[in-house]
C-alpha cells in the first residue's frame, strides 16, 4: 500500500486537458464519470456551455482561469476517491480522511478481507476478531477491540475513525468483562459458569496473573467464549 502523501502528489491526466480553452471543462465530465460524482459532470457541462457562448467576449479569460483553478481544486478529491483502497492507514489523520471518502467498516459484519485490506488490520488481529464473532460475541464499542480482541490501544486509537458497530451499546449496557479477573470461583459459579469452567479460569489467573483481555483468557484456558460470554 502507498501512503497518502505519495498518492496526493500524483497528477491525473484529465487535469492537463482542463487547460484547453472552451472545451477543457469536459475534463470535469470525465473525472465525474470516473468517480460517479454527478455534480462534477454538471459543472463540466456548464463551464463548457458558458465558454462556447462567451468565447469571443472579454470575460472569457476569467472563465478559462476559473476552469483551471477548479481542476486543481478537484484534483485532491479525485485522487482520494479513486485511490483510497491503496492507502496505508499510518495515523489517525489518514484514517479520518479515508473514512470521509470511503465510509466506515462495521466490525461485526466486515469480512476478513475488509478488515485486512480496507481497515489495514494485521492478519493476526483480523483472525482474532473473526474467531470471536464465530463464538457468538458481538462487538459494541471501540474499547472492546482491546479488551476482548487484544488489539493494542495505540492501534485501536489510530483506526477508530474508520470503525463502526452494528450494535448500539446504549441499548443494552453490560458490566465489564473484568469480572472474570475479579470474581472468586464461587462468584463465577453464582453468575452461571459451571464449576469446572470457573475453577479453570481462577486457577490459570492465580498461576499466571490477571487476564489482559478476553482473547488472552481464551488463549490461556482454551475455553470457548460461549462458556462465559454472558459475563463479557
Amino acid at each position: 500500500m502507498s501512503d497518502l502523501s505519495t498518492i496526493l502528489r500524483k497528477t491525473p491526466n484529465w487535469l492537463w486537458y482542463s487547460f484547453i480553452p472552451v472545451f477543457g471543462g469536459l475534463s470535469f465530465v470525465y473525472a465525474g464519470n470516473q468517480t460517479k460524482t454527478k455534480p462534477w459532470i454538471w459543472l463540466g457541462l456548464g463551464i463548457t456551455g458558458i465558454s462556447l457562448i462567451l468565447a469571443s467576449t472579454e470575460i472569457f479569460p476569467l472563465i478559462w482561469l476559473f476552469q483551471i483553478g477548479t481542476s486543481f481544486y478537484l484534483k485532491k478529491k479525485y485522487l482520494l476517491k479513486t485511490s483510497l483502497k491503496k492507502v496505508a492507514i499510518t495515523d489517525r489523520e489518514t484514517a479520518n480522511i479515508v473514512a470521509e471518502y470511503r465510509g466506515k467498516i462495521d466490525i461485526n459484519t466486515a469480512s476478513k478481507d475488509d478488515l485486512v485490506y480496507n481497515l489495514d488490520l494485521p492478519i493476526v488481529y483480523a483472525n482474532q476478531i473473526e474467531a470471536i464473532r464465530k463464538d457468538g460475541f458481538t462487538f459494541t464499542s471501540i474499547e472492546e477491540l482491546t479488551d476482548v480482541a487484544g488489539i493494542p490501544e495505540s492501534y485501536v486509537y489510530k483506526i477508530e475513525p474508520l470503525v463502526t458497530f452494528s450494535y448500539d451499546i446504549n441499548q443494552d449496557f453490560a458490566i465489564s468483562w473484568q469480572r472474570l479477573n475479579k470474581f472468586s470461583e464461587s462468584q463465577l459459579i453464582e453468575s452461571g459458569i459451571t464449576p469446572e469452567i470457573a475453577r479453570k479460569i481462577v486457577v490459570e489467573r492465580e498461576k499466571n496473573g490477571l487476564y489482559s483481555s478476553v482473547i488472552d483468557l481464551k488463549n490461556r484456558t482454551n475455553l470457548p467464549l460461549n462458556h462465559y460470554q454472558h459475563l463479557i
